[in-house]
């Protein structure tokens, strides 16, 4: 539109609002017309011409935009900036009319005329110039040509093969430049992109990317897949854009009517963005009853790295809030955006998402992140540090440029991180008092809930229900938080010593406890409730966890009480000492899974139950005071569970547990609350789930007077990083080496791999006394290479 024209709309519109009554009324249709008035029967056509006329319209206290039936197609993202706030008695509110289904896309519809190719693929030519990277036909986003192909069955990039990039494999594609290679971290920990440049002389293909983690490390050699290669066409639902002769190739499915189908393409990377500062923020701006769909992908710019998290982030998202103050995106639908669903950046208050749908995003669901400046003293990587006298020792923010204040309620999540695995349903970064309560979360490639940090704390999660996670990666839970803050060292007794001389450092920037409560879980391949690294100052009570147990791993100040852990425990790991963690009143289904654990187990270990189905009397928790060496007063029994096998874990009237402190919470406020929500939503499985079956011999053995074995289970691969269940764990050093400690884990040994101990042995056979050994290894997470004098 131009600016006269657009002048000439705003003439009309304050001409006929002078008319209106206090409270304005817009209207807008795909139909209309920017040169209308707005009224109900001449609407506008165009948001943009809506934003205009209701930035003159608000001397008229609030008005409300209303959007009719139909698809708007924009042309630019709607920014909205200070200019655009309503206020507390006069809010902007930019709704769906009743019972109209409303769609803001980020794409454009293709006319297309259709032409066989060959093998049931059709061809047509598109607009010279169309670049997209998702195609969508009737609604639904189609599968970008890949190998392998796309199977629902496979968790991991619903499809997964070594040889995706072999040279025997690229000597089919003609030319693969403008592909992609997606692989999942060596250990799990996410995923990693790469951009197809071409190939060499020797017919290798060559790539640029992988910096979507912030835990560097070569792809995985297995879970990774190409896409957006010609040749890889060869699926029902698979497309490819040749941009050169602007020619559009589609496999259409079985039964589709091409003739009649709406074809999308994809351009805009944000729809809605609120643009404003802490000093001039837009204020009290609503959006509710609309779905938002058809965003571009971003994972080859997700690259800021964020505090010693695992994760690189792209800071936007189809609806992006940053500066914004009591906004609300309500009963809404995020449906296949091709990167984050909601962004709330930097400096941000009150702005709430209520009663949404969040389907199938890239990327993560709702997102809160803050400005690296508000952080005193931050670190970005692992493995970095600085000494203690260049630690700023103030608690808290430096700046208020962060989320604060904010609420995720009454939400279902499902299906996020489509194409970016370091992702979640709801994610919490430098951000302060953030509230998740009564969402749905589930079918995640990683955390359905992740607080990435300890800055600054005051966030509750609670009534939430998350399960089916970690689905297509390792080492995590349901509800995941990592705490390596400013005070922070890989190496737990270089902690020890800090904290004991400071007692103040833990606590500088998680200020505020954090509490988890009230809510179910489930994760069948990780943790129910994962606090690991450093994660300090929590407060963990009345949850239902269903399969993955509790997981501590170092950090100060959690107290986790009046829990259920089903058909699992609780899972301290290499604790620091005094912690002052507390464990009590919780009902267990096992004994303890400690790791690496101090003497003295926290503040207090007690008054805890031990679940044994079928005990005729209670008796002392023998196992459990054995693992914590406390426990006096905890007993074991049959909890007298009401009706386990449908999801009521109340305990009975008179079950020994009652007597023991612990006291029922309710089981049947879980998740999505909203009608129209909770109709959909699936709920999780009561079964008990398949046991973790010990495939490694977990037997010590004497290696060159050194102690050793094999690292087994998810929980030490988890404690030692390693990637996998692989290496061989030192438990005692071998005799006059200092090079070598107790709990390295032994990888390679003069350049051969060690997996297990029989390859340990099988490396060194027939070394003798005096011989020199380079043994790579891995301590508090890092590797290195230490020289081993054999005896």
């Amino acid at each position: 539109m131009t600016k006269k024209r657009l002048e000439c709309v705003t003439f009309l519109l304050l001409v006929f609002l002078a008319v209106l009554s206090p409270a304005s009324e817009l209207h807008i249709s795909p139909a209309g017309d920017d040169n209308n008035p707005g009224t109900a029967d001449k609407p506008l056509q165009s948001l943009a011409a809506a934003q205009k006329a209701a930035r003159a319209a608000k001397a008229h206290d609030a008005v409300t935009i209303v959007l009719h039936g139909g698809t708007y197609y924009l042309p630019e993202t709607l920014v909205l900036t200070s200019e655009d706030s309503g206020t507390k008695q006069g809010p902007v509110t930019w709704r769906a009319a009743d019972g109209e289904a409303v769609v803001v896309s980020g794409g454009v519809k293709l006319d297309l005329t259709w032409e066989k190719y060959r093998d049931g693929i059709m061809q047509a030519h598109v607009p010279a110039g169309l670049e997209t990277d998702q195609l969508f036909v009737n609604g639904q986003r189609q599968i970008l040509a890949r190998y392998p192909n796309y199977d629902p069955g496979i968790d991991a990039f619903n499809g997964y093969a070594a040889d995706c990039i072999s040279p025997q494999r690229a000597a089919r594609w003609a030319d693969p430049t403008g592909g992609f290679m997606h692989a999942m971290h060596p250990a799990l920990w996410g995923g990693f992109s790469y951009r197809i440049t071409g190939k060499d002389a020797q017919g290798n293909i060559t790539l640029e990317g992988g910096w979507q983690g912030n835990r560097p490390a070569q792809p995985h050699k297995q879970y990774r897949y190409v896409e957006n290669i010609f040749e890889e066409l060869d699926a029902p639902g698979e497309w490819f854009l040749n941009t050169k002769s602007a020619t559009l190739f589609f496999y259409p499915p079985a039964g589709l009517d091409l003739a009649k189908a709406t074809v999308e393409a994809v351009r805009l990377r944000h729809l809605i963005e609120f643009r404003g500062t802490e000093q001039s923020p837009v204020k009290w701006v609503n959006f509710r009853g609309i779905t938002f769909r058809q965003t571009a992908r971003t994972f080859m710019e997700t690259r800021e790295p964020l505090l010693r998290s695992d994760w690189t982030i792209y800071r936007g998202g189809a609806v992006f809030f940053n500066g914004a103050e009591d906004c609300t995106l309500e009963d809404s639908f995020l449906d296949q955006v091709g990167g984050n669903a909601v962004f709330v950046s930097n400096y941000n208050r009150r702005v709430t998402v209520r009663g949404c749908r969040i389907g199938q995003a890239g990327a993560g669901g709702v997102m809160f992140v803050g400005d690296p400046n508000a952080v005193r003293s931050p670190l970005f990587r692992y493995d970095q540090r600085q000494s203690l006298d260049k630690i700023d020792r103030k608690p808290g923010p430096l700046t208020g440029n962060y989320p604060a204040d904010c609420r995720v309620e009454d939400c279902l999540i499902t299906q996020a991180g489509r194409v970016e695995k370091q992702a979640t349903g709801v994610g919490m970064d430098m951000a302060e008092r953030i509230t998740v309560s009564h969402c749905s979360i589930y079918d995640m490639p990683r955390a359905g809930i992740n607080i990435g940090d300890g800055c600054w704390g005051g966030h509750v999660i609670e009534f939430c229900d998350v399960f089916d996670t970690v689905k297509e990666t390792g080492d995590h839970g349901s509800v995941n938080s990592w705490g390596r803050d400013r005070y922070w060292l890989p190496n737990i007794k270089e902690v020890d010593k800090l904290v004991a001389a400071n007692p103040d450092l833990p606590l500088l920037d998680a200020v505020e406890p954090n509490t988890i409560r009230n809510s179910r879980w489930r994760c069948d391949h990780g943790w129910d409730i994962d606090l690991d690294d450093g994660s300090s100052n929590y407060h963990i009570y009345n949850n239902l966890c269903l399969h993955g147990g509790i997981k501590n791993r170092e950090g100060f100040g959690r107290v986790v009480e009046n829990n259920i852990m089903v058909n699992n425990s609780f899972h301290p790991h290499v604790w620091f000492d005094n912690s002052g963690d507390v464990f009590v009143r919780n009902i267990v289904f096992g004994p303890y899974q400690p790791i690496g654990m101090p003497k003295t187990w926290g503040k207090e270990v007690d008054y805890n139950f031990r679940h044994k189905s079928g005990a005729e009397s209670a008796s002392p928790a023998a196992e459990l005071q054995k693992a914590s060496r406390q426990d006096e007063h905890s007993i074991a029994a049959d909890a007298m569970f009401e009706e386990p096998t449908s999801g009521d874990f109340h305990v009975k009237d008179g079950s020994p547990a009652l007597a023991l402190g612990f006291k029922n919470f309710p089981m049947d406020e879980f998740g999505v609350q909203k009608p129209s929500l909770k109709a959909i939503a699936r709920t999780p499985s009561f079964a008990a789930g398949q046991e973790h079956v010990l495939k490694r011999d977990p037997t010590p053995r004497t290696w060159l007077g050194a102690k050793v074995r094999n690292i087994v289970g998810q929980g030490e691969m988890s404690a030692y990083g390693t990637p996998g269940e692989t290496g061989v764990l030192v438990l005692s050093p071998p005799p006059g080496n200092s090079d070598i400690s107790k709990d390295d884990v032994i990888l390679s040994v003069d350049g051969k791999k060690i997996h297990t101990v029989a390859d340990l042995f099988a490396a060194t056979k027939g070394v003798k006394p005096g011989q020199e050994l380079n043994v790579r290894i891995l301590r508090t997470q890092h590797e290195s290479t230490v020289v081993l004098h054999a005896e």
